[in-house]
């Protein structure tokens, strides 16, 4: 392998950590993206520090938590998605032809972004069948389904830099899929159009049924343990809140199987890049990565379709890496890794030196072997939105450790009341809220003063 690879990074809209075959989907197949897993890394505890789409986003790419880059929310943040400290910016210095193909998603509008030398956007979420894309900052309308359109693109750009073998390349490829399409009405509210495979997919995985999980209970079950979460429920039934709600929030077997199709189309585009290297000799010089930018609820904790909240299936990522020469085949870490990580990753496998600004860690040691000295926590935050009218009070900050994860709701008069604490060595779906029991007096202690101390440092204090 040069000492320089190219990097190619593919990310998934909504997409869970188990949503694909390696990471343990009960139905779904994706041979091409297993085939990243299979002859590469899996990392089984990857998170997402904010659990919704544009602050990890941001996240990603700048190595800072949401408190330090400022994107905290889903809106419009078109002038700060311009300043953000992009890793591809210092990949540009060493020496890298960087470019965006797809789903930029953190301010509205789709225009090029510092840090790209090719750029392919759209504005918003854009439309999964005939999408008005922005090519190198001209709006063009293409034909066809946006994840075939996007696929093509990204082969044709690899096989472009056949020619240019004495500059290595890094390309960001962020899908669409699996997010369905949102129309906005004029009273401010979006109207899902649902989700939709491609043609000749909508018939995959007929009558297949994902199977449902002790946390998928009838929510009298556990919203005692949840006491905050109690609320929202509340909230969410009275009128502005249920009109919204209803009109974004579901959650059937027949949306998940529908996700899986999705899925379809996203593989095979995985397929086309692996063959593209391939016949052009560069996939052993090259680096790739496949994750999602948010976690979401299949109705675990009666949460669903959802991705904001803290619990695993919220905060976990998929997260696969293939570096023949710098990742053994079939490794799998265990890890705590927060996706602040890969920024710091890619500028080191590139050879460079991680700014003073990056708050995430190298994985280059993990991938060696080398676990001494490894975080032992992570910190998780989200802030309430005025979008979303039960949500108007779920701030939060949550501390998740090997074992234990302490959430803290903020800003509430009675927030020690409503904070949880889960063993999930003991209760791995986070069904019993230890945080009022004795026993655990020493734990939650020790908890809290971690999530000050982690705070302090995601905000630079």
């Amino acid at each position: 392998m040069r000492r320089k690879p190219n990097i190619l990074l593919i990310l998934i809209d909504d997409l869970r950590f188990d949503e694909f075959g390696a990471g343990g989907h009960p139905y779904m197949k994706t041979p091409h993206i297993d085939r990243i897993a299979h002859e590469g890394a899996i990392f089984e505890r990857a998170f997402h520090t904010t659990p919704i789409c544009s602050p990890n986003r941001a996240s990603i790419l700048t190595g800072q938590y949401a408190s330090r880059h400022g994107i905290i929310d889903n809106v419009a943040r078109d002038a700060a998605s311009h300043r953000l400290p992009n890793y591809h910016l210092h990949l540009q210095k060493l020496g890298y032809e960087t470019a965006h193909i797809g789903k930029w998603h953190m301010g509205n509008d789709g225009k090029p972004r510092p840090g790209y030398d090719f750029w392919v956007a759209y504005d918003g979420h854009g439309r999964l069948y005939d999408p008005t894309l922005n090519e190198q900052g001209k709006y063009v309308k293409r034909t066809g389904y946006i994840t075939d359109i996007m696929n093509e693109m990204a082969v044709d750009f690899v096989k472009r830099r056949h020619h240019q073998k004495h500059r290595p390349w890094a390309l960001w490829f962020a899908h669409k899929a699996v997010h369905p399409d949102a129309e906005q009405a004029a009273d401010g509210t979006f109207r899902m159009d649902g989700y939709r495979p491609a043609k000749r997919h909508e018939d995959l995985y007929r009558n297949c049924v994902f199977p449902r999980k002790p946390n998928m209970q009838a929510p009298k079950q556990f919203l005692k343990h949840k006491p905050a979460w109690a609320e929202a429920v509340e909230l969410r039934k009275s009128g502005e809140s249920r009109v919204l709600h209803d009109a974004i929030h579901s959650g059937t077997q027949e949306e998940i199987r529908l996700r899986a199709c999705m899925m379809a189309a996203v593989d095979e585009g995985v397929g086309m890049l692996f063959k593209a290297l391939e016949e052009t000799g560069q996939l052993d010089d090259t680096l790739i990565l496949f994750l999602g930018d948010n976690g979401y609820f299949f109705g675990e904790h009666g949460i669903g379709p959802e991705r904001r909240f803290a619990y695993e299936e919220g905060i976990r990522s998929p997260l696969i890496m293939r570096c023949p020469g710098k990742i053994n085949a079939g490794t799998r870490c265990k890890e705590l890794v927060i996706l602040q990580d890969l920024a710091p990753t890619l500028i080191d496998i590139a050879g460079g030196k991680p700014g003073p600004q990056i708050q995430g860690r190298s994985l280059a040691p993990l991938l060696s072997g080398r676990k001494a000295g490894w975080r032992k926590s992570i910190l998780i935050e989200y802030w309430a939105e005025n979008a979303y009218p039960w949500l108007i009070n779920m701030t939060y900050k949550a501390v998740r450790t090997d074992r234990y994860k302490y959430i803290h709701w903020v800003n509430r008069n009675r927030a020690r009341e409503l904070d949880e604490l889960y063993d999930l060595d003991a209760d791995p779906y986070e069904l019993i809220n230890l945080v009022r029991r004795g026993s655990y007096r020493l734990i939650r202690e020790r908890l809290r003063r971690e999530l000050r101390r982690l705070a302090a440092d995601a905000m630079g204090l």
